[in-house]
């Protein structure tokens, strides 16, 4: 049989590469993340767990009900055989994330330590081998507070561990340098580049281990995509003992080259090989390379490769739910994936660089990257803090600086928020603080723009006005304003205002918003969204608002969501505690509808429809003709079904539309046509005119809430308190209880002994009568009470944990629970009786005879009642 034209084709580039690097490679890596021992403390105990890498130890702690999780030391230990037949070897131990300090020992032997739990380092271990016997390999990990390496404080939980692989690479006395900060060991840079033509530069470091001169060659090609060469060159070199060398390869211009861009992420590929004078292969590298450029100007916003480009995309956290920090690879890169089909064309690795893999993909999908190091809300002002700063920088540029998807690099986020905060220093104290931080971040900044001269550099600031007054901001090429308006400040349509005043006061000032949004639980949903409800509904309203605000100013370059996903943050009290639910898609990597919006305004390659009632099952209607719907499609018209029957034509603007749905009782399939496609969605409804328990064997109300709240744990959707209305339900007194101020609903803090937090954090106070018009029957009644009166909680973005408080911060409240006429509890006094935060239920059965309904009466003694949801099931 004669081969085919792909076979052919095959073998042609297989020869081309083979005459290009003929011999054989002796360097090896291999990944060794199997069979570690690993001991939670100090390495004296003997109980030892068997593990694997990647892995964390504080994957369930950071989300248990105790207050904070495991800072300190870990050990891990693997023995290692080496052959005799590697001696000639140079080996080294790789590690690409331990956070966030590593000591690392061989066969007893201390021989490195690394500080900083993001990026990458490697240890030249040859000297400490036992040849021909097992080598044992010990790494002391600590993620213990250190004042002296960031992050000092941050939105994110610290998880420790070697979290990512760790490799043993082997490799002969001459090789391509692993000594430059862990990096690959080259550089790939451009003496020009435009849309005419590029000139591709290369710096090659060359280690030789040798106690005598070599002679090598190094052997450099360049092929487009199709794997034709394009570029190749050799040339011959003397490495001296025991050194390093530089070597420079310039390549002469090439024409037309096709350029990369989120929407055509041309790459080419760039091939190294190091071969001895015999021509033997030592060492090589491969690397895709993209040719672009980008500049951002003030007035007109971000261009790439000269055409202007509005960014509009995430921030991304590298954890995941069940796995910490400690995430399988593939999981990861499901969410590239996913960021690339929402449409996004930037995405900020948010804040600390992650796995080099996921910028592989970046380069390959075509998302542009913003990457930074952990200096989070605060410095210390110490030598010891700046040089583990500035070294994080070095290693962080270093190495991802040959991906192609990086153009912006990034050093703080927030550096002011809590010197914003700080009620404890002097005025003095606060000046100098001031000062240390502008004198790293120029610092930081000289150091990028050196090592990065290509690339631009990047700072995020919250909304205060020291990043102005210090100056600060004006040191990057491009500032990030971090804002929240319409979640923790003001409202949403500030948003504008604010920027138009950065804007016209520093015009020369070129302008990201870096992060914004609002937290959502795909549990609460209403028709009535408000500021600080968690609702999805309120999510979809900031978010809509907030793009067509930065869309109608030119000068903005973009605009990145908080956040692509939800993620760990251990002290958050939240409507699922420990966790920051700002996310577009839920910690579990399932979607909120919010994130097909998105999909809908920027992702225009296939038609696309969304109807957003996923989460909407259990809806319980009293009386409501209709209840709005979103859809969301990248169509401009189109046409609404509900079962089966026309129900109206639609037009999308910004991507969405809202449509009053007339829900019957029971299954209702809504079907949406726009352009060539339909989606088709079935929602279950419960809609009544009074409380009769014929259509539902079940009611919950979630008092003193204006949102439904879908309850996984009992199975039932709660409805929304209302005042009393006869012949259905409601308060007959009290007021909706905040802790604090319009920021909150109820009390955002963990609440213990349930995973409903939505339920008991908003309640009624001062309710003495709650009525509901049921009929005569047997009921099963289930109240639902907290005791909110924690100390308030100092709000800095909601990042503080809530302080823990002794009985004198606590508001004493007494009150007996009556069911009608009959006493449930007398002096229910949940101080006293019941752990802080603490869920509690009381249940009891009610006959209701003579047409009187139900009236649960909280009867104060000291203070006021509270109450924060009831559940009703008829019994007979």
């Amino acid at each position: 049989m004669k081969p085919n034209n792909t076979f052919k084709f095959r073998l042609a580039v297989f020869l081309l590469i083979l005459g290009l690097f003929p011999g054989k490679i002796k360097a090896q890596t291999i990944t060794i993340n199997s069979g570690w021992q690993f001991i939670l403390g100090e390495r004296t105990s003997n109980n030892l767990e068997t593990i694997n890498i990647p892995h964390t130890w504080n994957k369930e702690d950071a989300f248990d009900e105790v207050k904070g999780y495991y800072r300190g030391v870990g050990w891990y230990k693997k023995q290692l055989y080496f052959s005799k037949s590697k001696e000639n070897l140079i080996h080294y131990l790789y590690f690409k994330g331990v956070n966030q300090e590593a000591d690392v020992y061989v066969n007893g032997n201390h021989v490195g330590n690394h500080k900083g739990g993001y990026t990458a380092f490697n240890v030249n271990i040859s000297k400490w081998i036992h040849y021909d016997a097992y080598n044992l390999i010990e790494v002391k990990v600590d993620n213990s507070h250190n004042p002296n390496i960031p992050p000092l404080d941050a939105d994110f939980t610290f998880y420790g561990g070697i979290y990512r692989d760790v490799q043993l690479i082997s490799k002969p006395k001459q090789h391509i340098s692993l000594s430059d900060f862990a990096s690959d060991g080259y550089y790939i840079d451009y003496y020009t580049i435009s849309e005419e033509k590029v000139g591709i530069e290369v710096k090659v470091l060359i280690d030789n281990f040798e106690n005598k001169l070599s002679n090598n060659h190094l052997k450099v090609a360049i092929l487009d995509a199709e794997n034709k060469a394009v570029f190749n060159k050799s040339l011959k070199f003397k490495s001296s003992a025991n050194a390093s060398e530089a070597i420079n390869i310039k390549f002469s211009e090439l024409y037309h080259p096709k350029l990369w861009s989120p929407n055509s992420p041309y790459l080419y590929k760039l091939q190294l090989q190091l071969l001895d004078e015999e021509q033997h292969v030592l060492d090589e590298k491969r690397q895709h390379i993209g040719f672009r450029w980008a500049h951002v100007d003030a007035d007109k916003g971000f261009f790439l490769n000269g055409k202007p480009i509005k960014l509009i995309g995430v921030n991304r956290h590298q954890d995941y739910k069940g796995y910490g920090n400690a995430v399988p690879m593939e999981l990861q890169k499901k969410d590239i994936q996913l960021i690339k089909e929402m449409g996004a064309n930037v995405l900020r690795n948010a804040h600390y660089p992650q796995s080099r893999e996921l910028y592989d993909m970046c380069d390959k999908l075509g998302i542009l990257v913003w990457s930074e190091i952990p200096v989070v809300n605060k410095i210390t002002d110490t030598k010891a803090f700046f040089d583990v700063s500035l070294n994080m920088q070095k290693e962080h540029v270093k190495q991802y600086y040959n991906h192609t998807s990086v153009v912006m690099f990034g050093y703080m986020n927030e550096i002011f928020l809590r010197l914003a905060f700080d009620n404890k220093s002097t005025e003095v104290e606060k000046e100098n603080q001031k000062k240390a931080a502008v004198d790293l971040a120029k610092q930081l900044e000289g150091l990028t723009r050196k090592l990065a001269p290509n690339h631009i550099t990047v700072m995020a600031g919250h909304l205060n006005e020291l990043y102005n007054e210090t100056g600060i901001a004006d040191l990057p090429m491009l500032f990030g304003w971090n804002l929240y308006f319409g979640w923790y400040d003001k409202d949403i349509p500030d948003l504008g205002v604010f920027l138009d005043d950065q804007h016209k006061r520093y015009p020369n000032r070129s302008l990201l918003l870096s992060e914004y949004g609002p937290g959502a639980d795909v549990r609460i949903f209403t028709n009535t969204p408000k500021k600080f409800d968690f609702s999805t509904e309120y999510q979809a309203k900031l978010h809509q608002s907030y793009y067509q605000q930065i869309m109608e100013r030119p000068y903005m370059t973009g605009m990145t969501a908080w956040n692509f996903a939800d993620f760990g943050s251990e002290f958050r009290g939240d409507a699922i505690p420990h966790v920051n639910q700002k996310g577009l898609i839920q910690f579990n990597r399932e979607p909120k509808d919010i994130y097909y919006w998105y999909k809908s305004v920027l992702n225009n390659k296939e038609p696309f429809i969304h109807i957003a009632t996923t989460y909407l099952d259990g809806l319980t209607l009293f009386d409501n003709d209709t209840y709005p719907v979103q859809i969301y499609s990248n169509q401009n018209t189109g046409v609404v079904f509900l079962n089966g029957g026309k129900l109206q034509d639609i037009s999308f603007k910004n991507g969405a539309v809202t449509v009053d749905i007339p829900f019957v009782n029971g299954a209702n399939t809504i079907k949406v046509t726009a352009g060539p496609i339909f989606k088709e969605k079935t929602t279950d409804v419960i809609k009544t005119k009074t409380l009769d328990f014929e259509m539902f064997p079940r009611l919950g109300i979630n008092i003193g809430s204006h949102f439904y709240f879908a309850d996984k744990e009992r199975q039932i959707t709660f409805v929304p308190d209302q005042p009393y209305e006869k012949g259905k339900f409601g308060y007959m007194d009290g007021f909706v209880f905040n802790l604090s101020d319009d920021k909150h609903q109820g009390v955002p803090y963990s609440i213990k002994n349930t995973v409903s937090e939505p339920l008991f954090q908003t309640m009624l106070e001062g309710c003495t009568n709650y009525k509901l018009d049921i009929p005569n029957g047997e009921y099963k009644i289930s109240l639902f009470f907290v005791e909110p009166q924690i100390k308030p909680i100092d709000n800095i973005y909601n990042l503080n944990a809530v302080d823990e408080t002794n009985d004198n911060d606590k508001e004493q409240r007494i009150f007996d629970i009556y069911l009608n006429d009959t006493c449930i509890e007398n002096q229910f006094n949940m101080a006293e009786q019941y752990p802080e935060k603490y869920g509690i239920e009381k249940s009891a059965i009610v006959r209701v005879e003579n047409n009187q309904g139900l009236t649960i009466s909280l009867k104060p003694i000291v203070g006021k009642p509270v109450i924060s949801g009831v559940l009703i099931e008829k019994i007979d």
